[in-house]
């Protein structure tokens, strides 16, 4: 599988990564759907403390133990838990990242975090205080790069500007295109990778389509599509490109189009899923004219909040 490099780091991540949070708890389950992605060359493993608990770090370790030196393992710091776990809080502090790392990497049983990124941002954060600590922490090795998971332009800007982030993780898909205004520029000017969530749209962009639509999708509609403009756009992908491509492709191929994208993280549910994913990622990247097209069937209206 083609390899990418994240950002100016010296990490590379398969094309296609694996989002671990669908993963359960059951452990051989889990475990299947991590070996058919090893089997399938990816390479990158997407986890936080934040997953049932820490229950997916442990998994996610106990999984990938036997090839620690050839896969990322990205984990997220940040939420905290509160003692009933009935729900967490928001924590970017110095104290609570440089003693939240240790609990991660035992769960992980690893001596270090290949990619170690804060689990949201606001503007209202002690960001020095938090970059001061992913620095620390590689300074001292416990991590070997840091980044960000965020979708507010405002707060990419000012970790871009001030820190030495690898990554930024963030939703992108052909339904939402909303990076590509303001957040991409930025990212791109700092040599930042984006590492893509929901390539598929919740299942919508995949060949189930309006199966995936929920109730309130379908009452609300989709981000700045209401549910007749998205039923229209999805029909016109499927006319456009019956002959040539499967919406996965379709999907998966759009985001892995831009340079900027370091790792499309995918979620999966079973060993198959894993393997279509990849299967569709896979052949004839799509050429311009098709990307083109894709653009101007689909909404490309930035983000209407946390602007710059």
């Amino acid at each position: 599988m083609e390899k990418r490099k994240i950002g100016s780091s010296t990490l590379e991540s398969s094309l296609i990564g694996l989002g671990c949070m669908s993963l359960g708890t059951e452990e051989k389950k889990a475990r299947e759907i991590i070996e058919a992605a090893l089997e399938s060359g990816i390479t990158y493993f997407d986890t936080a403390d934040l997953y049932d608990f820490g229950v997916n770090e442990k998994i996610v370790g106990n999984a990938l133990k036997k090839v620690r030196n050839d896969v990322v393992i990205a984990s997220k710091v940040g939420n905290r838990w509160k003692n009933q776990k009935d729900g967490w809080t928001w924590d970017p502090s110095k104290s609570y990242i440089t003693e939240q790392v240790k609990s991660s990497l035992k769960r992980l049983q690893v001596d270090y975090i290949d990619l170690y990124q804060l689990h949201g941002g606001t503007l209202d954060d002690p960001i020095d205080e938090t970059i001061e600590a992913f620095e620390t922490l590689k300074e001292q090795g416990y991590i070997k790069e840091y980044g960000i998971s965020s979708i507010r332009p405002n707060v990419i800007k000012e970790y871009a500007e001030r820190s030495q982030i690898a990554s930024n993780m963030m939703q992108y898909s052909l339904l939402d295109r909303r990076p590509e205004e303001q957040a991409f520029p930025i990212l791109e000017k700092h040599n930042v990778s984006v590492m893509t969530r929901g390539p598929l749209a919740k299942g919508m962009l995949t060949e189930k389509t309006f199966e995936k639509a929920s109730e309130s999708i379908k009452k609300d509609g989709y981000l700045y599509y209401s549910y007749e403009s998205l039923k229209e756009t999805l029909y016109s992908l499927l006319e456009r490109f019956k002959e040539d491509r499967t919406m996965n492709e379709l999907a998966l191929k759009f985001n892995a189009a831009n340079p900027i994208v370091g790792s499309i993280i995918t979620g999966a549910s079973s060993p198959e899923q894993v393997k279509s994913n990849v299967r569709a990622v896979s052949g004839d990247p799509l050429s311009k004219e098709e990307y083109e097209l894709l653009k101007a069937l689909t909404n490309g209206r930035g983000y209407s909040v946390h602007r710059i």
